[in-house]
């Protein structure tokens, strides 16, 4: 039996990238709470740790903790998700690589970070540049896109400032890199 395989037009390409990126816009758009859930933590985090060394406590950075719910919930989350989901994309499959790569630098980073002296706060900004502007340009989302620009800037700024200051910093851009875009994505009518 011969297989006939019929190129495709250009209009036909064009076709199914357009329905590829709608349906990762849409998948996207219903992971919108990763966003939300990781923004509001990572930013309380971020201004509790502030509050504590103001207030000179001795482990500011047990605040941290509060992460580790966060973790166990998105792993979670995401396995019964990709188990239920069953119309993903490439594009979805390079987004998830991305974040999931992401999340395995972050936590080396925060094992290791006394290597680098405990600069985690401009490191993991400046690493979170990376998934955020890639994932904005994948969906076509200009406010994730800018959410990444914020992510790189404010890791460049964070090294400039006090130790203490980062966190400010930290949560301003988690912010408006997380908060902003996850509600955009949230309340975006996608086509």
């Amino acid at each position: 039996m011969k297989q006939e395989n019929n190129p495709l037009t250009a209009q036909q390409s064009l076709d199914i990238i357009t329905n590829m990126i709608r349906q990762a816009k849409g998948n996207m758009k219903e992971n919108s709470y990763f966003f939300l859930l990781w923004g509001w933590v990572v930013t309380i985090a971020s201004l509790g740790m502030f509050t504590l060394m103001q207030l000179g406590y001795e482990k500011p950075w047990l605040i941290w903790t509060i992460t580790v719910p966060a973790w166990i919930w998105t792993m979670y989350s995401g396995y019964r998700q990709g188990k239920r989901e069953s119309n993903s994309t490439p594009f979805d499959r390079i987004t998830a690589a991305l974040w999931i790569s992401y999340g395995v630098i972050i936590f080396t980073f925060v094992i290791f970070g006394y290597k680098i002296n405990y600069q985690l706060m401009p490191t993991i900004l400046i690493i979170t540049a990376v998934p955020a502007t890639v994932s904005g340009i994948i969906l076509k989302f200009k406010v994730l896109i800018y959410g990444g620009v914020i992510f790189w800037v404010s890791g460049i700024l964070c090294f400039m400032v006090g130790y203490d200051f980062q966190y400010l910093i930290g949560a301003a851009a988690v912010i408006l890199g997380y908060l902003v875009p996850g509600y955009a994505l949230r309340n975006k009518n996608v086509s």
